[in-house]
């Protein structure tokens, strides 16, 4: 039968060379020029970062380093950028609340501030965005979709504007995902 496997081939191992070891029973730190090591060796960790996103990174945010242009001020008007958007959830506040509410402090700070200038449309188009998805959820109430997609999109703003807030007020460029980019 070709689905039976003997005890002999499982147990079958390819063959390693030797690796000369140290008195403690670890490898020995010394081996042949060109020589590569077996797999599975241990290899000597670098210093340096690695390239790709490691997973507690978000790959749609920019690290970067706090810098003379990112200073706590910027830190805070970028995060309050982000965090106005949470107004258009407020009974009292229209709709457009969240949107207008950004435009305005992105307006007032942009000129001060090269950070808020990115932050403050970053939250802009997001907030744009998050409009046009609230009225075409709304418009498909009548088709008992919109009874699912009105609250999924106000809990998609929810927290994502609150990582953005988050990230923001730690000096990261942050992206939102699903966002139309209207203001460049």
């Amino acid at each position: 039968m070709e689905g039976n496997c003997t005890m002999a081939e499982t147990n079958e191992k390819p063959e390693t060379p030797e690796i000369p070891e140290t008195p403690g029973g670890e490898p020995a730190a010394e081996q042949p020029a060109g020589a590569e090591p077996p797999a599975g060796a241990e290899q000597p960790v670098s210093e340096e970062p690695a390239a790709s996103p490691s997973p507690e990174q978000p790959v749609n945010v920019q690290p970067t380093e706090m810098s003379k242009e990112v200073n706590k001020d910027a830190c805070m008007w970028a995060m309050f950028c982000h965090l106005v958007g949470l107004a258009a959830l407020l009974p009292i506040i229209p709709l457009f609340g969240g949107a207008i509410g950004a435009l305005i402090i992105w307006q007032v700070k942009k000129d001060e501030f090269p950070f808020v200038d990115e932050q403050g449309k970053e939250a802009l188009n997001f907030q744009i965005s998050i409009l046009i998805y609230t009225i075409v959820a709304a418009l498909t109430l009548c088709v008992f979709v919109g009874v699912l997609l009105v609250p999924a999109v106000m809990i998609f703003d929810i927290v994502f504007v609150i990582i953005a807030a988050i990230k923001a007020n730690d000096g990261f460029h942050y992206r939102y995902p699903l966002c139309c980019r209207f203001i460049k």
